[in-house]
């Protein structure tokens, strides 16, 4: 019996790796954040500023009702997030709470938060990474790595929970999103 591949098994093989591609693209998003060595308080403040971002990309997807909206959103968001800190007026975390807020009172006034159980629980989850933010920056600097850290791995389950039941946004987001937030996590923990 020869243990080589069957140019079947080979193609299914292929065909798994090309629909891991997220998985792939956060692979090499982590090794780009920590290539440059340890963690320090600075890095610590500015992964904790983008907490926010992570919880608002959801309540964005979910308030427009566009899954395949997923992979413009954060792009944008990202731009946005790029000018906050070029223009070095406005703290990330700030603009990504305001946006939240907009986006809050508007839904109260159309009345999607109360006919819509999951966009409620995407509001939720904007309220609770937001606390974990608010935690991380009224403790020490040590005690806020670690508060950092578990609001990116509760993200990261956030994700995977979303990609599970293939919800709010598109999975191969929820895929990318999960990972890179274990990645990050990870990093937070291990690389002090």
């Amino acid at each position: 019996m020869s243990t080589t591949a069957t140019r079947p098994e080979r193609a299914a093989w292929g065909r798994w790796l090309l629909r891991r591609w997220p998985t792939a693209l956060a692979i090499a998003a982590g090794a780009l954040i920590f290539a440059g060595g340890g963690v320090d308080a600075e890095f610590v403040t500015s992964f904790g500023e983008l907490v926010p971002l992570l919880a608002l990309e959801y309540l964005l997807i979910a308030k427009f009702g566009r899954r395949g909206w997923s992979w413009p959103v954060v792009v944008a968001l990202s731009l946005v997030m790029a000018a906050a800190q070029i223009v070095g007026l406005l703290r990330p975390s700030l603009v990504f709470g305001a946006v939240a807020v907009v986006v809050l009172v508007w839904s109260v006034a159309d009345g999607r938060l109360l006919k819509d159980g999951m966009y409620r629980l995407q509001v939720f989850g904007m309220i609770g990474f937001g606390a974990l933010t608010l935690v991380a920056v009224a403790v020490d600097s040590d005690a806020a790595r670690y508060a950092v850290a578990a609001a990116w791995l509760a993200h990261a389950v956030w994700d995977f929970v979303h990609h599970r039941l293939d919800r709010v946004v598109s999975r191969s987001y929820a895929e990318a999103c999960g990972v890179i937030d274990l990645i990050v996590a990870a990093g937070l923990v291990f690389l002090a």
